[in-house]
């Protein structure tokens, strides 16, 4: 009994330690990231950016890597290139993707920045 319990523990704590990092993503983060990061280049506070996409379209923008949201968002802000092809953007991706996803267009929801 003991070793069946034990078990299904150490399988449940594998489970949870190989969760990608997007399943602890926060958009209050993403918020911050975007300010500190991307507000200049984008000449748009929080708002404006992330109501330009609805939540499904987000979603597909930031799929896999999150290539296509780098490649529409470096074309029409090239300010923001080389933070998008950076380090630090794929390190802050998860946040910032949940904060569009947070306050997109169809979510009802306004950031405070």
């Amino acid at each position: 009994m003991m070793k069946k319990v034990f078990g299904l523990l150490v399988s449940a704590f594998l489970v949870l330690g190989m969760m990608s990092t997007s399943a602890f993503a926060d958009a209050a983060k993403g918020q911050k990231y975007y300010l500190k990061y991307m507000k200049d280049g984008s000449g748009m506070n929080g708002a404006k950016f992330a109501t330009q996409h609805t939540q499904a379209e987000w979603k597909t923008l930031f799929d896999g890597k999150g290539e296509k949201f780098i490649a529409e968002y470096s074309k029409k802000f090239p300010g923001l290139d080389a933070f998008l092809k950076g380090e630090k953007f794929e390190k802050f991706m998860p946040d910032i993707r949940d904060f569009c996803i947070e306050f997109a267009s169809d979510s009802g929801n306004v950031p405070s920045c």
